[in-house]
């Protein structure tokens, strides 16, 4: 097992990996939510809330968590939200679903190959978890095309 305390070195990137496990979860969260409300697709809110869970359980079993919550630092993020100039908003629940599920399989990606440099174990789940997300993808827009107005 690859979970140890880390040294030093790898704060950077650890404070990658936690911004990414952020990103990731808030993503499939809000996906979880069109699956439930807009969808009301219980099979599918499942799916979505089982990948958020596997995600929190390959990072707790595979990282040390609490180096990756001191490794965070919000205040001195160039690229926190109010920082950043706003990205627009959705207007359709498609768009909605779109830029989240997007958001969790770029943050999943780059927790892959950050994770490479020091936990490989853990870079072969978060593999894994990308390709999964993929199938979500599929199939969370297939039933949104079901919908008029999605």
């Amino acid at each position: 097992m690859e979970k140890k305390k880390s040294p030093p070195e790898n704060r950077l990137v650890l404070r990658v990996l936690d911004a990414n496990w952020n990103r990731a979860r808030e993503g499939l969260r809000v996906c979880e939510e069109v699956a439930r409300f807009v969808l009301e697709d219980a099979a599918l809110t499942r799916q979505l809330q089982r990948a958020r869970y596997t995600l929190d359980r390959t990072v707790i079993s595979q990282l040390h968590v609490a180096d990756l919550f001191a490794a965070r630092n919000v205040r001195s993020d160039p690229g926190r939200p109010s920082l950043r100039p706003h990205s627009g908003s959705h207007r359709r629940y498609r768009d909605l679903a779109c830029a989240n599920i997007r958001r969790t399989e770029e943050a999943l990606r780059v927790m892959e190959e950050f994770s490479r440099i020091s936990f490989p174990r853990a870079a072969r789940s978060f593999a894994a978890l990308r390709f999964k997300s993929y199938d979500l993808e599929q199939t969370l827009f297939r039933r949104l095309s079901s919908l008029s107005g999605s």
